[in-house]
């Protein structure tokens, strides 16, 4: 049976400067967790660096680590600094990912690559590492996407990108739960985020909205309490993605 709390846990998390990542690096400090935070880019180092600040005000060791997960051997470098910074670490937490709506006749190869490197490649590898380098009863989770279970436009390649996440989850927990290790996606709806508007014009905005409970998007605080779940009393659930999106879709 696992341990149902973060308390002295070790927790990185991809992509955890800002916006859910941010939220949960937080939550996770806040419940007596040690945080190790990942950033893509130097845009982020000053979120990262605000986050580590509230990891660390909440009595808990912080650190922050930048690399381009993109390739293998950076996320090979990152769990290894993770841990020689905070030692074995419990808990991997990817939500590092990318959005592009574009029509198929118009997406190139360069698009192509970057979001299947991004949203697939380096979710496999983060899968990869964490189930070299996690505890005995460790947990995975990976941030997917509920345009996994819809019908619609334009997210070719961010939907496509994303939904080999949900082979590598049920995969991994299978080869890793001999350790206690559970393995799960949370995929939500769209969330009110600027990776979202980026992407999407005031009406089709307003018709997210009106397919969710409350004529609401998804809010990271809807998402992050599901995350800690997952790595607590909700450890039982493996190979699994969960939609959590106010009733956006399902299947």
């Amino acid at each position: 049976m696992a341990e149902h709390t973060l308390k002295g846990k070790n927790v990185l998390i991809a992509g955890g400067a800002k916006n859910l990542g941010g939220l949960i690096a937080r939550q996770a400090a806040e419940a007596g967790a040690n945080v190790a935070i990942h950033y893509n880019s130097d845009s982020s180092r000053a979120d990262a660096e605000q986050t580590l600040a509230a990891v660390e005000a909440a009595g808990v060791k912080g650190a922050t680590f930048q690399a381009d997960l993109t390739v293998p051997a950076n996320v090979t470098r990152l769990f290894a600094d993770a841990e020689a910074a905070l030692g074995t670490i419990d808990i991997a937490v990817n939500t590092a990912g990318k959005v592009l709506r574009k029509p198929i006749v118009e997406t190139t190869e360069d698009e192509y690559d970057s979001m299947f490197d991004i949203n697939s490649k380096a979710a496999y590898f983060f899968i990869k590492e964490a189930g070299k380098s996690l505890a005995e009863g460790g947990k995975i989770v990976t941030i997917v996407t509920s345009l996994l279970a819809a019908f619609t436009d334009g997210y070719s390649t961010y939907a496509g990108g994303k939904s080999p996440v949900e082979h590598f989850t049920r995969a991994a927990a299978k080869e890793f739960s001999d350790r206690g290790i559970s393995v799960t996606a949370v995929a939500p709806g769209p969330m009110d985020t600027p990776f979202f508007y980026g992407q999407e014009t005031p009406e089709r905005v307003a018709f997210h909205k009106s397919q969710a409970m409350g004529n609401e998007l998804t809010k990271i605080e809807d998402i992050a309490p599901i995350v800690r779940f997952l790595a607590t009393e909700g450890w039982w659930i493996t190979g699994q993605t969960i939609l959590a999106n106010g009733g956006y879709t399902t299947r």
